[in-house]
């Protein structure tokens, strides 16, 4: 097999397979009322300071019509809190209610086993290579994005 080939099977495999299994680690009998989008909101979020809706839209890459769609689910489903601005009526801000904050440490944790799996079996010259490769790859990812 070429080395492109390699790299399409990897890159394609990889980003499915990611996907599939943080679906079956997040999705427990516990957050079973959730989905991989609802967690990448809730991730977005996050549990430091409430943001608003352009915000998180921007740091998702949708627009504020779409995460609507999402908040209001997320809402309902009670894993988020809207409140209104004390100085500014007009702007809502959103932060993770007691059970938000509980699902976006589930799924951080998750990402903590995924990162310490994959260095386990690594040298450190290795793990210097992948991270540069990935922020690389990163990268192209952005400014294709962009375009």
């Amino acid at each position: 097999m070429d080395i492109y080939a390699t790299l399409n099977d990897v890159l394609v495999n990889l980003f499915r397979d990611i996907m599939m299994l943080e679906e079956r680690a997040i999705i427990t009998s516990e957050y079973q009322d959730i989905t991989n989008n609802d967690i990448h909101v809730i991730e977005a979020i996050g549990i430091a300071q409430p943001k608003n809706m352009s915000t998180i839209a921007k740091a998702l890459s949708v627009t504020v019509g779409t995460l609507t769609i999402a908040m209001n689910s997320l809402v309902k489903k009670g894993y988020v809190i809207r409140e209104r601005g004390v100085e500014d009526r007009r702007v809502v801000y959103i932060s993770l209610s007691e059970k938000g904050r509980k699902a976006f440490l589930h799924h951080q944790a998750f990402h903590r086993q995924m990162i310490d799996a994959i260095l386990k079996d690594l040298t450190a010259d290795e793990t210097e290579t992948l991270v540069k490769a990935l922020a690389k790859l990163e990268g192209w990812f952005r400014r294709y994005e962009e375009n």
